[in-house]
């Protein structure tokens, strides 16, 4: 029986070292290109073999040209430079796909301009329509906008458009009135109605207070849903990304399961369910898994406190300019431990927004005190934002493996005004981004995307120049924060994958993970930072399917 076994098993063990001597046909092949791998073993490669939505080989052109067949679709590059997808952490996606198709405030520069907007946008739109989005700034204003700007211009549209942190929103008197809100509605818990000297309610709602307006708002239809899902889909491919972390889909999984169904996502999308709601996502994974490589799930997302520019981001000492006032927290200490505790030992991953450096400090205690309680196991706790640390909590990160979950975009942002609200010393650990990496922490970078837009390749920007969208920073703003284009590339794909468990099958070029790579117009690691600005994305390929060409747009 030993000698007729031994030929056979001689036979398996040369079809498997064949196999492994990259003999494997493939259905596409890209060559001539500058590939930027993500893998440390092999960083830089010029051809790849793709076999249906996998990677089968990656090297040299006569290296991959054994893995061409007959049929098989060739691609000459022309040198130009490759890089794995994107992976946005960090996005809204359906408030930022609708808000494609609604009033657009984030430029609007002055008092002015932002009524002007709200009235020929209003003047589109059938009377009892409700304008929503904005996404306006409002920075360098003599004040916050105020209903009495746009009532007589809204006279048959509710309004309730929002700053463009999301923390803080404006309503007309008709919205208002929808809601039943007047003079005598009492501040709610981890939010804040603002008045004026005379204590008539200016229209400004904050953080849990915009839930007041916010529930009175027509729920989107199905179709509204998909159509918006589609075009946010369409934008991230623009930019590069192949994926997304949607922290608040749970919401409208049925729109991104018919979406699905239809043909229609070109976006990887892993989702989380609200915190407080953890049992319902432990019954889902239970009961259906925790998902597939197109849409994936397994973790729950909560807030802290609310933001900066709305001043309600909570910090440990007051605000510069608001001397009386540290913010605050949307949920309570307590609350925030028994989700975080729950959710945990039902093996879900925790990703929770916290940005001052009160909310950050409190948060680490409380991951802290949960992985002590609950033992050892691989958690990956998120903290979305980690805008506002605190110097002694930086090396924390790194020492209970929390990932910093962080949007540079926001820094060239807010370092236009950050300093007004928090002085120049807080200022030097706000978006730490050095810091943090040589804490040992793992940074994965997003956008916030409706918050700010979702491009990638601006993030590297930020990340790497730290210049302000003011042009008043050229060396950088807080420049010793600044990291490499690499480190950023990292933060953007591998990094990214690794947030949400995903890092075996993608955000590296290598054989057997997925073709998702994006063509960009040079070599985003060989210019000067500051030329980043300027780059863009001309292909996405996911699953090794073109789903944007720029030449096709244009």
């Amino acid at each position: 029986m030993k000698r007729a076994l031994f030929p056979a098993a001689i036979i398996l063990l040369l079809v498997a070292i064949s196999c492994n001597n990259s003999t494997q046909t493939s259905d596409m092949i890209i060559t001539n290109a500058r590939i930027w791998t993500g893998n440390a073993d092999q960083p830089f490669a010029e051809a790849m073999a793709v076999s249906g939505d996998t990677i089968v080989a990656i090297g040299s052109n006569r290296e991959v040209m054994k893995h061409r067949s007959g049929s098989g679709t060739l691609i000459d590059l022309g040198g130009m430079f490759v890089v794995p997808g994107f992976i946005d952490t960090h996005v809204h996606l359906l408030q930022g796909g609708s808000n494609l198709a609604s009033v657009q405030l984030r430029d609007a520069s002055t008092p002015e301009e932002f009524i002007k907007r709200i009235r020929e946008f209003a003047a589109t739109q059938k009377p009892g329509t409700w304008i929503l989005g904005g996404d306006w700034d409002g920075m360098g204003w003599e004040s916050l906008p105020a209903r009495s700007w746009i009532d007589s211009v809204t006279s048959d549209h509710p309004v309730f458009v929002s700053r463009l942190d999301g923390h803080m929103a404006l309503a007309n008197s008709l919205a208002m009135k929808i809601a039943g809100i007047d003079r005598k509605v009492k501040d709610v818990t981890g939010g804040t109605i603002e008045r004026d000297a005379r204590g008539e309610l200016t229209g400004i709602f904050k953080d849990n207070a915009m839930d007041l307006i916010s529930v009175k708002i027509p729920e989107q239809s199905a179709e509204e849903i998909d159509i918006a899902l589609v075009a946010a889909m369409k934008y991230l491919a623009s930019n590069g990304v192949t994926s997304v972390h949607a922290l608040d889909a749970a919401a409208y999984a049925d729109g991104l399961d018919r979406v699905r169904a239809s043909g229609r996502q070109i976006t990887r999308i892993y989702y989380l369910q609200t915190i407080s709601r953890w049992a319902d996502m432990k019954e889902q994974v239970e009961r259906a898994g925790r998902g597939d490589r197109w849409l994936s799930t397994g973790g729950v997302k909560g807030f802290v406190d609310g933001s900066l520019g709305s001043h309600t981001a909570a910090f440990l000492e007051p605000y510069t300019d608001l001397p009386t006032d540290t913010g605050l927290f949307v949920n309570s200490e307590q609350d925030l431990y028994t989700w975080v505790s729950a959710a945990d030992k039902a093996g879900l991953q925790v990703a929770i927004h916290a940005i001052g450096d009160r909310a950050i400090n409190t948060l680490l205690n409380i991951y802290e005190r949960v992985a002590a309680e609950n033992g050892d196991r691989d958690r990956r706790f998120r903290i979305e934002h980690s805008q506002h640390i605190a110097p002694a909590d930086i090396e924390r990160y790194g020492k209970l493996k929390v990932i910093a979950s962080m949007q540079p975009y926001h820094a060239i942002d807010d370092g236009r005004w950050a300093e007004e609200y928090i002085g120049p010393e807080r200022a030097k650990t706000t978006y730490a981004f050095r810091s943090l990496l040589d804490s040992g922490a793992t940074l994965a970078f997003g956008s916030d995307w409706f918050v700010a837009p979702a491009t990638p390749l601006e993030g590297i920007y930020a990340a790497a120049t730290r210049r302000t969208l003011d042009g008043i920073n050229p060396g950088g703003w807080i420049p010793e924060q600044k990291i490499t284009v690499e480190e950023a590339l990292k933060a953007y794909t591998i990094n990214a994958a690794y947030a949400s468990f995903e890092e075996d099958f993608k955000g590296t070029l290598e054989p057997g993970k997925l073709a998702d790579f994006v063509v960009l117009d040079r070599d985003i690691t060989a210019i000067d930072p500051v030329e980043i600005y300027d780059m863009k994305v001309q292909q996405t390929w996911v699953g090794g399917k073109k789903v944007f060409d720029r030449t096709e747009e244009q």
